[in-house]
Parts: structure tokens; sequence; C-alpha cells
């Protein structure tokens, strides 16, 4: 008889090495990471914000972290394509669980964000998040920012995110523009990917049009982020909007005519040059899903870009 598989690794596994566990069993932690709020030896936090009291179309988005955590169960085991190799190996990730905020006070939800990441980001842990919409990132900017100083912006969208904030309200569509005002983006080094609609400023901030993908290329289109943001502390933020309705139902503004899955990946797989020191990925609305579809590529954009701080590390940079 074969010897019973490992089960429940989110709360029993070990902190380095991938799952062993099956995809549909268990305890669904991001990737089979071990749930722990200890950060000591900790290089990468990942966690979620259950957030989308800011939307401006449909809402779900509050789901997010559930549905990204159940669908990145599916690679938990093996090597991490396309970089090859194991990298919790190289990585100690923990899944810290979601930001606790009280939904009939959404005007506090920012504070709260804030404090509880720079409390993680004390550590020196690498921050990846889970949304939640897209209004979260403002707080997660200023969290970074408080420790880095300004960041060059990289934001995968089909919106801008660039209307016109008074600093009172919570919307999802003028988060940028309030950060560039406070200061947190470095708008020289920043670029927006995949626009597919218009606000009325660009707020100094470089736009690759999600017209311009096809003709740029994934080369063309990895040398116009790289070339802008040089060697820039870098946030990078993605909207799974981003993506053409065909690979991201599960959204609350899709927009057509934008990235494929692949092209999205195989972009984020070339930016490994890049000196990202936090990312997220939001606005994964599962109620709109279809078999999983969003949920699949939001887990994929988390790996990827934790992908890409484990090629670092064993680099060496």
């Amino acid at each position: 008889m074969s010897p019973a598989r490992p089960t429940d690794n989110a709360f029993l596994g070990p902190i380095r090495k991938a799952s062993e566990e099956s995809t549909f069993a268990g305890a669904l932690s991001f990737m089979r990471r071990r749930y722990s709020r200890d950060l000591t030896g900790i290089d990468a936090v990942v966690w979620g914000i259950p957030f989308d009291a800011s939307v401006t179309n449909r809402p779900g988005a509050r789901f997010g972290p559930q549905a990204i955590r159940r669908a990145s169960a599916i690679p938990s085991g093996d090597p991490q394509y396309p970089f090859g190799f194991d990298m919790f190996e190289e990585l100690a990730v923990i899944d810290w669980g979601d930001c606790a905020f009280d939904p009939g006070f959404p005007m506090e939800m920012a504070a709260t964000v804030r404090a509880e990441a720079e409390k993680i980001l004390a550590s020196g842990a690498f921050l990846y998040t889970l949304g939640g919409d897209h209004f979260v990132t403002w707080p997660l900017l200023q969290a970074h920012v408080a420790r880095h100083g300004p960041l060059a912006l990289v934001q995968f969208d089909a919106h801008q995110d660039t209307w016109d904030d008074d600093g009172n309200r919570i919307d999802h569509g003028s988060f940028v523009a309030r950060a560039v005002k406070e200061g947190l983006i470095d708008v020289e080094h920043s670029i927006q990917v995949g626009i597919r609609t218009h606000a009325p400023q660009d707020c100094g901030i470089e736009i690759v049009w999600g017209h311009e993908v096809e003709t740029l290329g994934v080369a063309g289109l990895v040398e116009c982020i790289t070339s802008r943001v040089g060697t820039a502390k870098t946030y990078l933020t993605f909207d799974i909007d981003c993506l053409d309705p065909a690979f991201a139902p599960g959204t609350g503004t899709p927009v057509a005519g934008g990235l494929t899955s692949r092209e999205a990946m195989m972009t984020l797989r070339g930016l490994g040059a890049l000196d990202i020191v936090g990312s997220d990925v939001v606005e994964v609305a599962p109620a709109y899903d279809h078999a999983d579809i969003t949920a699949i590529a939001g887990a994929t954009v988390a790996t990827m870009v934790l992908g890409l701080v484990a090629e670092r590390r064993r680099a060496g940079v």
C-alpha cells in the first residue's frame, strides 16, 4: 500500500518546500503556504484584503482572496512554471490570512490596511496582496513608500484610475490620482499597461494602450516597461481586468480588447530586472467567473511575481 499523502499543509506543513498535498484536498491557503503571524525568518508574506466597497460597477471582489487561494492549489506542488525550480526552497513564504476591518465603517479600512502592511514590511519581508478592489492599492502604496520612499508604479489595467479625487472619497477609479498628489508615485518612472479607456488626465505616467500591445509584442512591451522604470524601486499592481474578458470574465468592470493570459504572464516573466519591492493582484470577482478562469489567472499572476522575487534572491541580487 502506498503511503498516505500529507494533508493540511496550510497548518502543518513546512515553511520551505512546495506542498505534496493533493489539489482537491486539505485546507486552502495561498499555494498551500502555512498560515502564520510569526515573521521570524520569513522572506515573503501573502495576505488578502476582502474589500469591494469602492467599486463603480459590479461588486464581488471581496471574495477575490478566497477564489485566488482556491485556484492556487492547482500548481502548488510543482516546480513553478516557467521558472523551473521550487521557489519555496528560495523563499520562506507564509499566508498571513486576511486583513480584518469592520465593513460597517468602510472609511476606516485604508488606515487599517496601512497599519497592518507597515507591521509586515517592518520585518523586511516582501508583501504580496490579494485584493479586493483597486482602492486597496492606495494604502498599500502609503505603507511601502513609508519604508522605501516614492516608488515607480507598473500598473497592468484596463483603466487609468486617474479620475479626480478630493482626498475624501473611496473610489477604485481615482487611487492613482490621489497617490500622485500625495507624492507616493515616481511618475517619471511609472507606466500603465493595457489601458482601454480614457480618463481626463494621465498624471504624467506613460501609457501603453491596449491596441498597442499587439504591435509591440511581448518583447517590445517588456522593453517599454524596463526602459521606463530603469533601476527605480517599483510597486507592481495587476488589475485582472487588464486581461481580455475572454481570459478574465470574473471582474467588476470588464473591457474588451485586453491582453491574453499568455501575453500577460510572459510579460511578467520578462520583468526580472526590475527592483519590485511590493505587489498586488486585484479586482477578481468570482461571482462572474466561469470554471475559475479568472481566479486561476489571478493566482498565476501572484505566482509569477513571487517567482521573480525568488529568482533575484537565487541570483544574489
